[in-house]
């Protein structure tokens, strides 16, 4: 289906191991866009009554079907999990390279699982799937963190073109507001889901993909994009 990949990552934790699963095509059409689409992962899979931050709960990103193309406005990242504020559904949006980057991965969803044993980063680079030990990063905010991840992976070119969601301290102390950082500076938000990550010892997730999203008619969507990115040069609003 263009717009897709087709294919979830399912992560567990607790045992290290993962699978890669095809998306339901009856979803994609029903549950449009990252956040429907998450949603429905969450819902189906996790009982409503458990606490947010045990191991049972899950956490859910996804992308939706512009993201990745290049088009406007469309590079959001869903994350979907319980929110610790309220026991709802909590929703927070990455923004930056994420949830590109995800999709340039393979992947229009990552489902976490299980609780680590101890601090990891969840590292997905070019098709490979590797949890990194990252107690020398626990207790760091995740502008230093990110930079001493990126450093470690010892290939500057690689460094530059992953891109990190992290946690910081609010987030390991499980507190009810705590948020995730994408890119360095970028606020996911959404209900304390920097809490749960914090719970399951997941300090980050790093992302780096090659692949491309099909598209339909790709000359028409290259002049869809040209015509908006004139419209907001030449408005006096958004021209600045």
């Amino acid at each position: 289906m263009n717009g897709y990949m087709e294919r979830i990552l399912r992560v567990n934790l607790t045992e290290r191991k993962y699978t890669v699963e095809q998306v339901d095509q009856a979803w994609l059409q029903s549950y449009l866009g990252g956040r429907g689409l998450a949603t429905k992962i969450y819902s189906d899979e996790v009982d409503p009554s458990i606490d947010p931050l045990s191991e049972e709960n899950k956490i859910v990103f996804a992308t939706g079907p512009l993201v990745g193309t290049g088009c406007i406005s469309a590079a959001s990242c869903y994350v979907v999990s319980k929110s610790t504020l309220t026991g709802g559904i909590a929703c927070g949006k990455t923004r930056g390279h994420f949830g590109a980057e995800l999709k340039f991965a393979g992947h229009d969803a990552l489902i976490i699982e299980g609780k680590a044993d101890s601090p990891v980063v969840l590292s997905l680079m070019d098709g490979k799937v590797l949890f990194k030990p990252a107690l020398h990063l626990w207790g760091r905010n995740t502008i230093d963190s990110g930079r001493i991840f990126k450093e470690e992976m010892k290939d500057d070119w690689a460094a530059r073109e992953a891109y990190i969601t992290f946690i910081g301290p609010a987030g390991e102390q499980q507190l009810p507001i705590a948020t995730l950082i994408s890119d360095g500076f970028l606020s996911v938000g959404g209900g304390g889901i920097g809490a749960i990550m914090g719970a399951k010892n997941l300090k980050g997730i790093a992302v780096k993909g090659q692949q491309s999203v099909q598209v339909a008619d790709g000359n028409r969507l290259v002049q869809a994009v040209t015509t908006m990115i004139n419209k907001l040069n030449g408005s006096p609003i958004t021209s600045e």
